[in-house]
This record gives structure tokens, sequence and C-alpha cells, in this order.
């Protein structure tokens, strides 16, 4: 997709971080843009700094754990712009689970895969439906992680699970579209190649009464990226970042190539994907990666 003009863009999770990022992106290529969200603070933020911009949107509440949101948001956009060119399945948290695997609260599994594992398969429902019956060239592009797709980082143990899933789910979607003919292009977007400077450390915000818990706040002490460099720096790691507007324009540059992998890597990460790799070919013992690569 070489032109994003007038073409129209949904994206969960899109009121702050790489989803906000990629709505600005986008329309300041001229695309129209529809963001679904459940934070209603970043979403009156988002509407009036997209509007200060001269962007065509509309920004609706959408609750991705919902497959009747989810389609109430492509019924939006529709009504809102026509056809639905790209979708962006983004709404992601982190649980901020610490300690041992086996004292992890049920509800923090619950939300956790709720969010990231349901919110990727209410949005294929929802959407894909849409864009293959319309047999044009369009874009499903699913929010993952390195962490769970890639490599295994053990200090987060749901958010990992819910990433692997994500990625089986993304490359068996675009297994199918392929196998259908389809002009419909799956993409993997990846966020990186550091730590994303979002609000993914302060998922607690958003998280629902039903699966609140006694203790309020994330377990690991983290609630943002400054939270993550100051721990980093205390066993000596000098914690590298990414702003999510260079995620944004990683992205849009790899579709404009019809990319599958949305994917900046360092030559530190790239070694850890070796090295995974060599470990499973050779039946090594796993040993976990350090974080900040």
């Amino acid at each position: 997709m070489k032109d994003f003009k007038d073409k129209v863009a949904v994206i969960t999770g899109g009121a702050s971080g790489v989803g906000r990022s990629l709505a600005f992106a986008l329309g300041c290529r001229g695309a129209r843009i529809v963001i679904g969200d459940v934070d209603r603070e970043a979403m009156e933020a988002v509407s009036r700094d997209l509007e200060a911009e001269g962007i065509e949107a509309r920004v609706a509440h959408c609750d991705v754990t919902a497959l009747a949101s989810l389609q109430a948001l492509a019924d939006t956009a529709e009504e809102a712009f026509g056809a639905i060119d790209l979708v962006f399945a983004n709404a992601g948290i982190g649980a901020g689970e610490s300690g041992a695997m086996w004292d992890y609260s049920e509800k923090d599994w619950q939300w956790c895969m709720n969010v990231n594992v349901w919110g990727v398969i209410n949005s294929i429902r929802a959407f894909m439906p849409r864009l293959v019956a319309r047999n044009q060239p369009a874009h499903f592009v699913i929010t993952g992680s390195g962490n769970g797709a890639m490599v295994i980082y053990p200090d987060a143990p749901i958010y990992t699970a819910t990433k692997a899933a994500v990625h089986a789910i993304t490359e068996n979607l675009h297994f199918q579209v392929q196998a259908a003919q389809s002009p419909v292009k799956v993409s993997a977007l990846f966020p990186g190649p550091h730590v994303v400077e979002t609000g993914l450390f302060n998922s607690g915000r958003v998280r629902p009464e039903a699966l609140k818990k006694e203790i309020e706040g994330n377990e690991s002490g983290i609630t943002s990226v400054d939270d993550m460099k100051r721990m980093a720096a205390e066993y000596g790691i000098e914690l590298k970042t990414t702003h999510p507007d260079e995620v944004a324009e990683m992205a849009v540059k790899g579709l404009e190539q019809d990319a599958f992998w949305l994917l900046a890597t360092t030559p530190e990460t790239e070694q850890k994907i070796r090295d995974r790799a060599e470990m499973i070919l050779s039946r090594k013992t796993p040993e976990p990666p350090m974080v900040g690569g």
C-alpha cells in the first residue's frame, strides 16, 4: 500500500502509545482514522490533538474483550468513512505480575488473556469478514511482542504467554489469507527495537472492576518506563528506550512494502533470536536472556 490518502484505518488501543502514534503517522499521510479505546481520558486528548492537526478522525469507546464492541467500532468506521482499508489490532495490557508463577492471581491471567489474546481473536472476527468480502487490497496488522514471539523473558510470564499466542494466531491468519488468495495482507508489528515508552506498565488504570484485586497497582513495582530504567540501573544496566513515533514510522514504511514482519532490531536482539534458535536445535537447557538489548 504505497498511498494512504483517503484510506480508512481502524486502530484499537489507539488513544495512547503506539496506537496513538500510528493514528498520527497515517493521518498525516491523508488517512482517515477511527480509534477504539477504553481509556476515556486518553480518548478525549487524542481526539483534540487529531482535530488540531486537521486529521479526519472518529474516537469511540471500544472494549476489545467484547466482540459486539468491536463490531460496533467497525460499523462506526464504515458509517463515517465507508469501506475499511487498514485494521490495527493493537490494544494490549501488562498485568504487572511478579514473583512465582504459581502464586499469580487468576484475575491477572484472565485480564491479560482477555485483552491480549481474545482482543486479537475478536478483532479478527469483527473485521476480517468485512475485509475479505470486499476483495480489495487491505491490511490487517496485529501488534505482538518479541517477548513471547521470539525470545522468552522470565519477568512477565503472563504477558509473554499471551504474546506467544498472539504471534501464532498472526502467522496462521497470514497463511489462511494466502491460501484463500485474498488481497488482504496480514502483518506482525513488533514495537521496538528497545523498550517502548508507552503506558503498558501502568495498565492498571484501565483494569475492569470485575478483575480488580485487593492489591492495587503492579506487584512488580514498575508502573512506568522510568521505573524500569531505575530498576535496571540498580543492576548496572543502561536501559535504552524507543519512542512510539519511531515504531509507527517503521510500521508505515513496512506497510508500504506489504511486509509481514514490521520489526526493528539491534545486533543484540538479533543475537538473542539466534541464540534461542540454536538452543532449540542443539537441545540446550534454556537460559534466560537479559532485558535491555
